[in-house]
């Protein structure tokens, strides 16, 4: 029998980021192992099991410096929104949290760090102690050098990356070998090859599709709202980009109605003043269940909305908003399971186009259906429970 080994997930404050890490978690203890977190105090905590272990990596004013640059950056696209979010929010964010992940090796015991691609504090540590540690890709774009059409903004980036290695202890020329996005020991991909297509790293990757499984979730939806008889549409642009939206979600609303659809947005009620009667709005739903309901949905490309819609076998119609975005909406539409139409720009028109198509072409349907396949066979949760107990063996 294998021995328990600690495993510390290092996370940033985004919820798309924490969500897959649970059920992997669920999985190691499940196996006899001992799980905690570490990140930016109230941003995590609501995320985990009852009884999940945290240990805050930063203070209180760290938390209001996220929410802050979160709420600058809504505004910002392209390249601009890339620089901001490594400049301003992950660099800042890595060099605050050195001290507290360290801290919490220490209190925790972790035999193995399990690294979100942005948390760039957990690389540092698990660089400088020597530890096994699995970069956590929540996100496909990183896979795929997104900045390929950008050299010098991607050189920038990582001589901030060396720098700030560096500035806590690990020498230059180890800095400038290594890179904090993607660990040298496992690759957790939370997708599959045949939706990403050729990588760009040079890493040992381990495709395990979807993290899915019990997490907690709204349980007061008004299900009796929704007609079985009617085909339904999920609306949603992520829980960090709903209020970026306020133009959307109007052309949205034009678009289904009087539409032989019904469709559910997940948008604050102000945002959708003259609500359609085939409409429900609510600002938070539950996800998993709700895709088991619905028959297509309209997304922003978020990594984890498309993955969970496609492992539910759902077309989508991409409106992808900045960061690694526009590449997931590219390899979904490339992958033939969705259709892509323009945030800033789309007219009521087309998004009734857009939804029309992915509720009746067989062809985005049948190749969802694939890929919900390839998903299922990549194992998920268990898959990566398996990866890290191997990485934890001496």
């Amino acid at each position: 029998m294998t021995e328990p080994s600690g495993f510390l997930f290092v996370v940033p404050p985004f919820t798309g980021h924490v969500n897959p890490t649970v059920p992997v978690a669920a999985e190691l203890v499940a196996r006899g192992h001992r799980v905690a977190w570490t990140g930016v105090p109230g941003t995590v905590e609501h995320l985990l099991p009852f009884d999940a272990v945290f240990l805050p990596a930063t203070s209180s004013e760290v938390t209001s410096y996220a929410a802050d640059m979160g709420a600058r950056r809504s505004d910002l696209r392209g390249a601009a929104a890339f620089k901001f979010l490594q400049e301003e929010v992950l660099l800042p964010l890595g060099d605050a949290m050195v001290g507290g992940v360290d801290a919490a090796v220490e209190a925790f015991g972790a035999d193995v760090l399990v690294v979100d691609q942005q948390a760039l504090a957990g690389a540092v540590v698990g660089r400088r102690r020597g530890l096994p540690w699995a970069t956590s890709a929540t996100t496909s774009a990183e896979l795929v050098d997104p900045l390929s059409g950008l050299p010098r903004v991607a050189e920038a980036m990582h001589r901030r990356r060396v720098e700030l290695q560096v500035a806590h202890g690990i020498a230059p020329e180890a800095a400038e070998a290594g890179d904090l996005r993607v660990s040298e020991h496992l690759l957790l991909a939370y997708t599959a090859a045949e939706l990403v297509g050729p990588l760009a790293i040079d890493s040992p990757v381990t495709f395990v599709g979807p993290s899915l499984g019990d997490r907690p979730e709204e349980d007061d939806f008004p299900w009796d709202t929704l007609d079985a008889d009617r085909p339904t549409v999920l609306v949603s642009l992520g829980t960090l980009n709903a209020e970026a939206g306020t133009r959307f979600w109007q052309v949205a609303a034009d678009a289904c109605r009087d539409q032989p659809w019904q469709a559910v947005f997940v948008a604050p009620p102000s945002l959708v003043p003259d609500r359609p009667a085939n409409v429900v709005v609510r600002p938070r739903v539950p996800q998993l269940a709700l895709l088991q309901r619905v028959d297509a949905v309209v997304s922003h490309a978020g990594h984890n909305t498309v993955c969970e819609s496609l492992a539910a076998g759902l077309p989508l119609v991409l409106a992808p908003i900045r960061d690694d975005q526009p590449v997931v909406a590219d390899q979904v539409v490339q992958a033939g399971a969705g259709v892509r139409v323009r945030f800033a720009r789309v007219r009521a028109e087309e998004l009734r186009s857009a939804i029309s198509t992915a509720l009746t072409d067989e062809g985005l349907r049948a190749a969802a259906t694939g890929i919900a396949k390839s998903f299922a066979s990549a194992g998920g949760a268990a898959a990566a429970a398996s990866a890290l107990v191997e990485l934890a063996r001496p």
